[in-house]
């Protein structure tokens, strides 16, 4: 199905159903249960939080993403990195708040399929006949409906994803029914549109202010609507958020009425949720309640399966930008954008399951949700201001931006702070950990760069030429190919040439030289070729996206069959039997892998990365594997990585 970026299609908003608003859409199922939660119901706090869940949805998702945000689409992709890409140039110290919203969304992304699926679930306990399930069997329901839906990841999920746009339309007008039939048993909540009772809730109700941390679970799935843009283009997304928005808003309307013409007066106490009270379910006609129940759990399905999908992508990007190990990579189908990482899947599933486990219900997951992902709104205001100042755009625009949504979001998060000791600890340690990890891959690149040296290549010519043309030295290669991180083609490392001419040395017919530069495009795929020596030393320029996997194997095949089409080089076996009947010669990859010598002198800070560092490494895609080259025609060599040597060394000459 081919849906256009550019402008909306049927298709373009089936698909935005179906991908785009999964988490978002899912959130009425626990929204209003968190909020009420030992609190006692009444037409001030109903008609406060009511509007409070609009105006975030006003203000945050529509307002915030939907307009603004989604405008800052790179060459049609979304997402925080996409973003970090377009403004990585203007500021170095970006990165940071990149890497803490990439690992928030990360960390966001082991919580939100345990909460959506329970949820959903524990709508069986408002069955009559199934009202005395335990909660272990809620449990093991839950954790099998993960491990499928993971397992299921490694095949891609082209097929089953053309369900998820009319799976997805018959739950929000599922939503909207339910909601409008409820609403007219108390017409006066409407009064919820005027921003005033919110401001009365959080000024005047006790302990007003933190009810923010329970209204902020309605906009959570905003940060996600922006990473899957690229799924079906801006003008799909901001056509049916109309739709939804609209949904979301009469099925909480709905609740809320229900719970002031039936619970007036009435304490929602821990006990009454743990019995399955929820007024998502309580507004379901009982007749109604196994169909309610199986097109909830299959939305809490498709929202989890975004969010996975999501989070593949999300690695891949970091990993393009150095902000994270080498992983492998799958490509489970032909779909554009379609990819599996087994480490990632297996993360989360470690996460999902383990989530589900320590906290068992949802009501006690809602507390561990919301606190991470209001990181990641910081990160991308900030990431958004300096998009706007690249566009040009008024100072005075940016500054009143910046104080709008820093306020709102620095709210939501002081608010969501009171969640830390029942719960929020778990996702600002997963995400602390996962920003631990980014920040030292990006680190130490840094500290690794102190150490690289380039020298001119012109002067090593000559010796190289004389090397090729040497029959005294055994031939160790007809092609031998180096990768190389010299940007400037005049330049090579040190330890390239030493390789060559020194260590052991390499005579072969022609040498390659290939180096990759990551672009802030998403999916550009260019070469530009520089004969160094005609025939002799050949450097290969690949210019690729960020979503743009290295596969240098395929890439440099493809550049060479041009080359010989093109009559640029060739690359029949100089030896003389092999020659004169055509054979094609061998090619042999170099690749200079470091490790950390003992001969360094670092601040304690900096060896405790660079240890960090070179464990994950340990643990992470070789060199060869990472860059996508067939490992039975690669040789590695291991150098050492001196980036602080030891400066003098005192010892005491005896007789």
């Amino acid at each position: 199905m081919s849906i256009s970026h550019n402008k909306a299609s049927a298709a373009g908003l089936l698909i935005a159903l179906g991908i785009i608003f999964g988490d978002i859409g899912t959130s009425p199922l626990y929204v209003l249960n968190a909020i009420m939660n030992g609190k006692t119901v009444s037409e001030e706090l109903i008609a406060g939080a009511l509007s409070c869940i609009i105006w975030t949805l006003t203000l945050q998702t529509t307002i915030k993403y939907v307009i603004l945000t989604l405008r800052a689409d790179n060459k049609g992709e979304g997402g925080i990195f996409s973003l970090f890409a377009l403004v990585r140039r203007r500021k170095k110290w970006l990165v940071i708040p990149a890497m803490a919203g990439g690992a928030a969304l990360l960390a966001d992304g082991m919580i939100t399929p345990p909460i959506s699926v329970t949820s959903a679930i524990e709508g069986l306990k408002q069955v009559p006949a199934l009202a005395h399930i335990s909660q272990w069997t809620v449990v093991y329901i839950v954790i099998g409906i993960l491990t499928v839906l993971f397992f299921i990841q490694q095949f891609g999920t082209a097929f089953i994803g053309r369900f998820f746009g009319p799976v997805m339309l018959v739950w929000f007008v599922m939503l909207a029914s339910l909601g409008v039939v409820q609403l007219f048993n108390y017409l006066p909540v409407l009064k919820a549109f005027n921003p005033y009772y919110a401001y009365n809730l959080l000024s005047n109700y006790p302990q007003g202010f933190f009810i923010l941390g329970g209204v902020f679970l309605c906009t959570t799935g905003a940060e996600a609507l922006y990473s899957d843009l690229g799924h079906c283009g801006k003008w799909n997304i901001r056509y049916s958020w109309v739709f939804v928005k609209t949904c979301l808003i009469l099925n909480y309307l709905g609740q809320g009425a229900w719970l002031l013409h039936y619970h007036n007066g009435e304490m929602i106490s821990a006990s009454m949720i743990e019995q399955g009270f929820n007024p998502f379910y309580g507004i379901m006609p009982h007749w109604f309640m196994y169909f309610g129940i199986s097109i909830a759990t299959a939305a809490t399905i498709i929202a989890s399966q975004a969010l996975i999908s999501g989070s593949f992508t999300l690695v891949s990007e970091a990993m393009r930008l150095n902000l994270w190990p080498k992983l492998r990579i799958n490509y489970p189908t032909e779909t554009k954008g379609q990819l599996y990482i087994p480490a990632v899947n297996f993360l989360l599933f470690a996460g999902c399951i383990g989530i589900v486990l320590y906290f068992q219900k949802a009501s006690n997951m809602e507390a561990a949700y919301g606190l991470a992902i209001t990181a990641t709104m910081i990160a991308t205001s900030v990431l958004f201001a300096n998009y706007l100042v690249l566009h040009r755009t008024k100072s005075v625009l940016v500054y009143l931006y910046l104080i709008i949504y820093l306020a709102i979001e620095f709210s939501f998060f002081y608010a969501n702070l009171d969640k830390f000791p029942h719960g929020g600890y778990v996702t600002l340690i997963v995400g602390g950990l996962l920003f631990i990890i980014m920040y030292d891959w990006f680190r130490a690149r840094k500290i690794k760069n102190r150490y690289v040296e380039f020298v001119r290549l012109e002067h090593y010519v000559p010796k190289i030429q004389e090397l090729s043309n040497d029959k005294s030295v055994p031939k160790y290669a007809t092609h031998l190919v180096y990768m190389t991180s010299a940007d400037n083609p005049k330049e090579i490392e040190h330890k390239i040439i030493y390789s060559i001419l020194n260590r052991k040395p390499k005579r072969a017919d022609i040498y390659w030289l290939i180096h990759v530069e990551t672009l802030d495009d998403p999916y550009t795929t260019e070469y530009k070729v520089t004969h160094i020596i005609p025939n002799d030393i050949i450097r290969i320029d690949f210019r690729l996206g960020f979503r743009i996997q290295p596969r240098i194997n395929l890439l440099f095949r493809k550049v060479v069959e041009d080359l010989v089409t093109n009559k640029e080089v060739n690359i029949t076996s100089r030896y003389e039997s092999l020659e004169k009947n055509n054979v094609t010669g061998d090619f042999s990859f170099v690749v200079m892998e470091k490790y950390l010598s003992q001969d360094n002198e670092l601040p304690f800070i900096e060896r405790l990365i660079m240890k960090l560092h070179f464990g994950l490494k340990e643990i992470s895609l070789s060199e060869e594997k990472g860059f996508g080259l067939d490992t039975s025609n690669v040789v590695v060599e291991k150098f050492p990585l001196i980036v602080s040597p030891v400066a003098k060394i005192k010892i005491t000459r005896l007789g």
